[in-house]
């Protein structure tokens, strides 16, 4: 009886996680646009401009029923849409996984699992709209740096006042002071996303952070050259590897950091 629960439970989470990232893909969508009306603006066919009808919007469904072209002009729908949707449901159920146990319901835990789940939507539409227009949004720093103060109390025990606030500026500050040196070194859409995200995990795991995106990134960066898809001195959106790593060191920071130090223990 308790496994089947579970089962449902978690199944339950995916279905919720995939409806919220189906509407943060219209948030990717419209933000670049400077479309901010969400909530009211119906959604429509990019190619078509044919406004959608619910039956047109089930998340993950519609568009395999639909073999991923549009019911109207039959136009290609791309495969980002589910697969956004899919990453929601996992990050959706991975969230409560970690931080929540229903059988032993804590407010505290429900506390935690939201503001993870929260940030992972963050880091989702920030990852997404950096990927394709090369921008950061202050928008979106500002409601991450916000989710990072909703955060505080759930996870202080993970990092205290002093922590966050030597976490605002641990990475952001010397960014900052990179390019006052050399323009360009570093954008301002990930300076202040370094600086939002040391509101939500401190200067530790912040530091991690930094070396787990600049790692990645960089290993992206050489494949870049060595298959001649980039130039030596080409810009690329580095707001999609910070967000991986924030998400990575969310749920297996602590384990990480755990297993390293005790080497110096």
């Amino acid at each position: 009886m308790e496994t089947a629960f579970y089962v449902v439970w978690y199944i339950m989470l995916f279905i919720l996680g995939t409806i919220i990232f189906s509407f943060l893909n219209v948030v990717i969508y419209r933000t670049p646009l400077e479309d901010t009306n969400f909530a009211k603006g119906r959604s429509f066919c990019p190619h078509c401009k044919h406004t959608l009808k619910a039956i047109d919007l089930v998340p993950l469904f519609s568009w395999i029923f639909l073999k991923g072209k549009c019911r109207y002009c039959k136009a290609k729908i791309s495969a980002r849409y589910p697969i956004v949707e899919t990453l929601g449901g996992i990050l959706c159920a991975a969230c409560a996984f970690k931080f929540l146990d229903p059988l032993n319901f804590e407010w505290m835990a429900l506390g935690r699992a939201a503001c993870a789940f929260l940030l992972c939507c963050m880091m989702t539409v920030i990852a997404y709209i950096d990927h394709d227009t090369m921008t950061i949004y202050d928008s979106t720093n500002i409601v991450t740096a916000v989710i990072g103060l909703i955060s505080i109390p759930f996870f202080y025990s993970e990092a205290d006042w002093l922590a966050r606030l030597i976490g605002v500026f641990c990475i952001s500050l010397p960014m900052y002071v990179m390019v006052l040196v050399k323009e360009g070194a570093w954008g301002g859409g990930d300076i202040k996303l370094f600086a939002a995200l040391g509101i939500f995990f401190g200067w530790k795991y912040n530091l991690f952070i930094f070396f787990i995106s600049v790692v990645v990134g960089g290993v992206y960066a050489m494949c870049g050259l060595a298959r001649k898809t980039k130039k030596r001195n080409e810009h690329f959106a580095f707001g999609p590897f910070i967000c991986m790593a924030a998400v990575l060191t969310l749920f297996f920071g602590k384990i990480i950091l755990d297993w390293y130090l005790g080497f110096y223990s």
